[in-house]
């Protein structure tokens, strides 16, 4: 089959063409390298057989070409992270929304038959109820949540008009080999790891204590690939391991000795907990990796976070002044 995802030179991304690359199909990469990295790509055994286009989705262009003849799309590319997105709200506006709106114009010129839509669990903000169904009230704190709900409705709406079957997969703090090491403070493993390569303490939010939901990219990369084979349409599923495991057991696992334990944000969860039993049901997906091999996996590959920045509290409390700003009467 011929498959496009736009954001394919990312972290999940890169990992889903390879994937499908290995299974046969042919694969058309769109992404502007704003955050993914041809590096993602070229580590891939069939790299050559990936027909990459660098293009910005927020801007209409003859990218929109590339969707002729497709088979099913995924759309993965996306600005993310809390801090960037409260600095700059706009651009991850252009990027997560019109992009989005963009992808959708050029599935109906094409008359593309499915989209796989890369949601995120940040739409839920912080939850009553876990572990955490689809129709949990919906409460986005921050741009970036906003952003990626926005994109979904975007897509599920567009979908329905024009007769474009969508999935949305709402994604639980996804971690593995080739996540961002850009200069953003984000997220927790690219920051845990590169202070472990320089010897460096780790900055624990909080008294570490909080849990997260950390679901491994391979993983991932299966529920999309099950979601574009699945008879099912305009259907939304949290995507997680369907555990929730502790910041401290995260260190203990790393191997951390030393640490420092910084101030707890406003407007992040204590927990966050994906009820999976839908998407096991309906689309007979569930996680096979659990924290301690993928764990294991990101530690047979340290050299990769070696360029990575090393994050000091005094570069996080800078970094994070307009979290703390705004976010604190949430």
């Amino acid at each position: 089959m011929k498959y496009l995802i736009t954001g394919g030179a990312g972290f999940i991304g890169s990992h889903l063409v390879e994937k499908l690359l290995n299974s046969g199909h042919k694969v058309t990469v769109i992404d502007n390298l704003s955050t993914g990295r041809l590096n993602n790509l070229k580590k891939i055994k069939n790299y050559k057989k990936i027909n990459f286009v660098k293009a910005d989705i927020s801007k209409i262009g003859k990218w929109t070409d590339y969707f002729k003849n497709i088979d099913c799309v995924y759309h993965l590319a996306a600005l993310a992270d809390i801090v960037p997105s409260i600095n700059f709200p706009e651009k991850y506006f252009k990027s997560n929304v019109e992009g989005s709106l963009n992808v959708m114009q050029a599935c109906r010129k094409f008359n593309i038959k499915k989209l796989i839509y890369s949601a995120s669990s940040s739409c839920y903000g912080i939850p009553k109820n876990y572990p955490t169904k689809e129709n949990e009230f919906i409460s986005t704190l921050y741009p970036y949540a906003l952003t990626k709900y926005l994109g979904e409705n975007i897509c599920l709406h567009w979908g329905k008009l024009f007769g474009i079957k969508i999935i949305s997969l709402r994604l639980f703090n996804v971690y593995g080999t080739r996540s961002r090491t850009s200069g953003t403070y984000g997220a927790m493993f690219g920051v845990f790891l590169a202070q472990k390569i320089a010897n460096k303490p780790y900055t624990i939010v909080g008294n570490g204590e909080q849990t997260r939901d950390f679901t491994y990219v391979y993983d991932v990369v299966d529920a999309f690939i099950a979601a574009s084979k699945s008879k099912y349409s305009h259907k939304i599923y949290n995507v997680g391991s369907g555990k929730t495991i502790s910041v401290n057991k995260i260190v203990k696992l790393l191997g951390g000795k030393n640490k420092i334990n910084i101030p707890k944000r406003p407007g992040e969860p204590d927990c966050t907990y994906a009820d999976i039993n839908k998407i096991k049901k309906e689309l007979k997906w569930k996680p096979k990796i659990n924290i301690e091999k993928g764990v294991k996996f990101l530690l047979k590959d340290l050299d990769y976070w070696k360029e990575a920045p090393i994050w000091t509290v005094r570069k996080i409390e800078k970094a994070t002044q307009d979290w703390f700003k705004y976010l604190k009467n949430d």
